[in-house]
């Protein structure tokens, strides 16, 4: 498994209830492509949300959030980590 930092743009005035409900979309059909969602963040002032993942692709990354209602702007690799 690899894993991804996908970002979104556009989400100004985001809430922590509403990111709590948008990555609670993604883990309830993350399963069904081999994704599992770490952790997400946002920045309401600039509208930037972030997740962190691992999964087999950033296709299968992108379906789910597709499906879930929120499509990723971008989806990087992060090969490794300090």
């Amino acid at each position: 498994m690899s894993r991804f930092m996908d970002v979104h743009h556009g989400m100004q005035g985001i809430t922590a209830d509403q990111l709590n409900q948008a990555h609670q979309a993604d883990l309830a059909i993350e399963g069904e492509e081999g994704v599992h969602f770490e952790h997400a963040w946002a920045d309401p002032e600039s509208g930037t949300v972030y997740c962190l993942s691992e999964a087999p692709s950033a296709e299968a990354v992108q379906r789910i959030h597709e499906r879930a209602g929120h499509k990723a702007d971008e989806i990087h690799a992060v090969p490794f980590s300090v």
